[in-house]
């Protein structure tokens, strides 16, 4: 038995000794716990809605109050025409309007009844549903608590734009091109390199005539190739069979394409630089890729309910804002003048992987 305790010690010891294992068995359920308990949450707040109040008047100040001091929403913006809707949707900053028309006060009192519109940004149909669910709640509540004064109630009326009929594809297409395209891109690249890596083919370019550079660039061009046939693919099929729309520029869209396939491809390379086996390049690319892709990127989940923490995650994750160009041009048919952060974040993005990836690259050799 002694033996036997010794053995199961030194199995200890070794365990504590990988800290890859470590992680696994401590940090990984932690951080899984957290995630899941968090985006796998119904419960939306902080959404940030527009206001387009005509009337002016006491009671509709009134009731924004009462909406923003319910937790849920939060006015991030006041229009101050109908006109300005389409445009503020497209600039992604809100995901809802309350539309208060004129004279909407004396309606109330002296015709016992008045009509306020709710505008909902239905390309993230979820979204969009509850958040008009929540806000009719609020009224409805408001109507209850004056109901003496307000005998026939504010009479609610919704919209859905983008997506009057409500179609679920909206809504998970560009997240799974997201997902795809970065499963080609990053994982197939992070898996190959590293296989090189660990059959010693790369150590063999390494002491090559060819500069890390040159190195890097020549593993990326045929994966960018394939991964934009790809994403091709699947766009046409997202067009033709899911019934998709198609609004906006197509060069923009083979832009946004070409941007995110470039850092995906990049995000792989990096992965690769960091790991010494196929099996470590997989593990890692799973865990921080395509788990928190499909929680934290606003595939499933809206952003905005996320805690803070978590949405600065999401923001570090190239596949948000492709989801984000992908639904505003291809729903929205917004231009470069609207959407062009997205566009600059990938770019950066892409800088930063690359440079990182050569400069580990220079460090191995």
């Amino acid at each position: 038995m002694k033996k036997f305790y010794a053995f199961v010690q030194k199995e200890f010891y070794h365990i504590f000794r990988d800290t890859r294992t470590m992680m696994i068995l401590f940090a990984l359920p932690v951080a899984l716990v957290i995630i899941f308990g968090y985006a796998l949450n119904n419960d939306y707040k902080n959404i940030p809605i527009g206001v387009l109040n005509q009337s002016k008047d006491q009671t509709s100040e009134k009731l924004i109050n009462r909406i923003i001091g319910s937790g849920y929403f939060v006015v991030e913006k006041s229009l101050e025409k109908p006109q300005d809707i389409p445009s503020a949707f497209k600039l992604g900053k809100i995901k809802l309007v309350l539309y208060f028309p004129a004279h909407f006060q004396k309606e109330l009192y002296h015709s016992k009844k008045a009509q306020v519109q709710l505008i909902a940004d239905a390309s993230d149909i979820n979204t969009a549903i509850n958040t008009t669910s929540y806000l009719s709640g609020i009224i409805n509540e408001f109507n209850a608590e004056n109901a003496r004064e307000i005998n026939g109630g504010i009479q609610i009326s919704t919209r859905m734009i983008f997506n009057q009929r409500l179609l679920s594809v909206y809504l998970f297409i560009p997240g799974v091109i997201a997902l795809i395209l970065l499963i080609i891109s990053a994982l197939l690249t992070s898996v190959t390199l590293a296989r090189e890596k660990e059959m010693g083919t790369l150590e063999l370019l390494s002491i090559s005539p060819i500069s890390p550079y040159m190195i890097i660039i020549g593993k990326v061009i045929p994966y960018l190739i394939l991964s934009l046939l790809n994403s091709f693919v699947i766009i046409l099929l997202g067009i033709f069979i899911f019934g998709l729309p198609m609004t906006g520029s197509i060069s923009l869209l083979i832009m946004a394409c070409f941007v995110y396939t470039v850092a995906s491809l990049s995000l792989g390379i990096l992965i690769s630089t960091r790991v010494e086996t196929q099996q470590a390049a997989m593990f890692a690319s799973l865990v921080t890729l395509m788990m928190p892709t499909m929680l934290l990127s606003g595939f499933i989940f809206p952003i905005e309910s996320l805690p803070l923490p978590l949405q600065v995650i999401s923001n570090i994750i190239p596949a948000t804002h492709f989801i984000v160009l992908i639904k505003s041009i291809m729903i929205k048919g917004a231009g470069i003048t609207v959407i062009w952060k997205p566009f600059i974040i990938l770019i950066g993005m892409t800088s930063l992987f690359l440079f990182v990836s050569i400069q580990s690259l220079k460090r191995n050799n």
